[in-house]
């Protein structure tokens, strides 16, 4: 059976209004980076800005299901969507430190809330024989999306008001798409329940591996463009720095993946630490010339990008089959938190260190997840891949169920499995 006309307007919807709001995101993590940079809050006080939106995606990876679940998905991406625009026009009226703490917070909670409900309706509604090219095609167009992003911090007047009213713009033209798509809310079921301390003994180099990753990401899109403002780079070279690390992120994923399910993860895992760690050092002791910096970013960026899915997928080869979505809530929740320390920690050692001390703390925790990893895939047998319908697990995406409705599903533990659990 064919999917209606209707049901592919509705996931075209969703995929181009979450490229909206992706578009906004990749602009407004750049921006506030720099904007903070130029209020001068302090470094204890701009880390604990840059961090509160990492604290509000986590609180949100906690309670934004539930929402969803009682006021279904569009009533909720309309709540979601309109506390974000309210929170982003109100930050160039009160550009304070404690008020900026707390909108960023708000921010970082309504974002959660669109990513969820978007990825669990797309889950629920995407055939089980399509749900992989829809997928592909969201996630080709997120990393555009906020590659798109970088670019417009080139003409951005970073101390002015226009860039938050271009951000709360782009988010309410997102809000405006779905809330009036006529479309039905994919049916909910319930979700099976896991205690904390069974992930971690059940697999616990993927959750070394998430709080690492949730660390160094934040830490470098959180610190990186305000260092580079701060020495007097060219605004447009930042924008091309941080575009080159997120299309390197892009162009990662196939071949990682494609490694990740021929080898051990823990070994590829490792592989991936060791490799981004190399580059951090490398981009302190090297030359500063543009086209190894370059080079450079695509690289981190490719680091970056993949260790939390191949985190994700590893956990879901050691963990039960009907686990499978606790698993993948906890690891959100777990790569959320950690995101918070990023810009917390890095802006501490850049106000006595420079960046060059944030680079030398990112490559140490990438050194110890590639030894943790390496020790364990010498020490012990690697799992089975486990074999699933390919889906994502993005550090976004959400622990719901999927619609029961497709009787011609194929049979499958995991309604929402990893990105790259799929046996090629």
């Amino acid at each position: 059976m064919q999917p209606s006309n209707s049901m592919r307007a509705q996931i075209g919807t969703l995929v181009v209004a979450t490229s909206a709001i992706q578009l906004a995101n990749g602009f407004f993590g750049t921006f506030i980076s720099l904007r903070v940079a130029i209020e001068d809050f302090g470094a204890t006080m701009a880390g604990l800005v840059l961090s509160s939106y990492f604290a509000g995606f986590a609180l949100g990876a906690l309670r934004c299901g539930r929402i969803i679940e009682r006021i279904g998905h569009i009533r909720a991406y309309a709540a979601f969507g309109g506390l974000v625009v309210a929170a982003t026009a109100a930050m160039p009226l009160w550009a304070e430190a404690w008020p900026w703490l707390v909108l960023r917070a708000v921010i970082g909670f309504g974002c959660s809330g669109i990513f969820i409900a978007t990825e669990s309706w797309l889950n629920a509604k995407a055939r089980p024989s399509e749900r992989g090219r829809v997928f592909s095609i969201y996630m080709v167009g997120t990393f555009l999306a906020l590659a798109v992003g970088q670019l417009l911090i080139a003409r951005a007047e970073i101390e002015a008001a226009t860039p938050f009213n271009t951000i709360a713009a782009l988010f309410a033209v997102a809000l405006f798409m779905v809330s009036t798509t006529r479309a039905e809310p994919p049916q909910m079921a319930a979700v099976a329940k896991m205690p904390y301390g069974q992930l971690v003994r059940g697999a616990p180099i993927s959750v070394v591996g998430c709080m690492i990753s949730g660390f160094v990401t934040s830490a470098f899109y959180a610190l990186v463009p305000a260092w580079m403002q701060g020495e007097g780079i060219e605004r447009a070279t930042i924008a091309l720095f941080m575009l080159v690390a997120v299309l390197g992120g892009l162009v990662f994923q196939v071949p990682v993946g494609r490694l990740s399910d021929r080898f051990d993860r823990r070994a590829v895992l490792a592989a991936l630490g060791a490799g981004f760690a190399v580059v951090a050092v490398a981009l302190v002791l090297l030359p500063r010339s543009l086209p190894l910096v370059l080079t450079a970013a695509a690289l981190l960026g490719g680091f970056m990008s993949t260790l939390y899915p191949v985190c994700v997928a590893l956990a879901h080869d050691r963990m039960p089959a009907d686990r499978v979505v606790a698993v993948s809530g906890q690891l959100i929740l777990v790569s959320g938190l950690a995101s918070v320390l990023g810009p917390l920690i890095g802006t501490s050692l850049m106000a006595r260190f420079d960046i060059d001390g944030v680079f030398y703390f990112m490559a140490a925790a990438a050194i110890l997840l590639a030894v943790v990893a390496a020790a364990g895939s010498m020490t012990t047998t690697p799992p089975a891949h486990l074999e699933r319908p390919f889906a994502i697990l993005a550090p976004q995406a959400a622990p719901l169920a999927h619609d029961p409705g497709f009787s011609d599903a194929p049979t499958s533990p995991d309604p929402i499995g990893p990105t790259f659990s799929e046996k090629r």
